[in-house]
């Protein structure tokens, strides 16, 4: 098995090409360098992280273009989701969270009601302190504007009942040390000071019984 050591500067340096040349011509002509530099390292991560954060899934590089405008065909990051959090590599850095990204409407419905009431409003919201003394940043990609229907305007945690997903996340731009062991240390510690998060969700939200997008 091979130990992660960090991505070396051929892997920040394909994703700058990537992102030049988008192309099945640039991919092939680099796809080596994908495999070894990119793909490898985070395998590599995942065999090591797996024993404590959960079984790892290493998406695929190619996007789902069928419904969207921009049909570059690959991906300019790659990422690992593990059941406890997810990492992801760039020429722009690392990012390292946990939580929910997108949540189901289940999920959203049981999220809501636990916020919604005094003792898991407040649980959360001391989860949330918890992980932001730690370093990381909390908050959601899309948020209600107003209160959900149904929800007094004037609930306590306005802020986390118009949220409809909430992740934890740490980023970092690319250093020397992402080339060095140094990397697994740092994506240890941003996982395991999102727990609290974690553990609220898995109590509180759980997963969803209906379909969900495709990464």
């Amino acid at each position: 098995m091979t130990t992660f050591a960090g991505w070396p500067n051929s892997a920040t340096e394909f994703y700058e090409g990537l992102e030049a040349d988008n192309s099945r011509e640039y991919w092939l002509a680099h796809k080596d360098v994908y495999e070894r530099d990119v793909r490898g390292p985070m395998e590599a991560l995942a065999d090591e992280l797996g024993g404590e954060f959960g079984e790892a899934h290493i998406f695929r590089p190619n996007r789902d273009i069928r419904f969207s405008a921009d049909k570059s065909p690959y991906k300019t990051a790659i990422g690992m989701a593990l059941t406890r959090g997810f990492v992801q590599f760039s020429a722009a850095g690392l990012m390292v969270g946990a939580g929910c990204h997108v949540m189901a409407p289940d999920q959203l419905a049981r999220y809501r009601a636990a916020v919604a009431e005094a003792d898991g409003g407040d649980a959360l919201a001391a989860a949330v302190d918890e992980v932001r003394a730690a370093g990381l940043e909390v908050g959601a990609r899309e948020s209600l504007k107003t209160m959900p229907r149904g929800i007094p305007a004037d609930a306590t945690h306005a802020d986390l009942l118009r949220f409809k997903d909430i992740a934890a996340t740490r980023e970092w731009p690319v250093e020397p040390w992402l080339r060095t062991a140094e990397t697994r240390t740092r994506i240890v510690h941003a996982l395991r000071a999102s727990a609290p998060l974690v553990d609220w969700l898995d109590a509180n939200v759980g997963p969803s019984t209906q379909e969900r997008g495709r990464r």
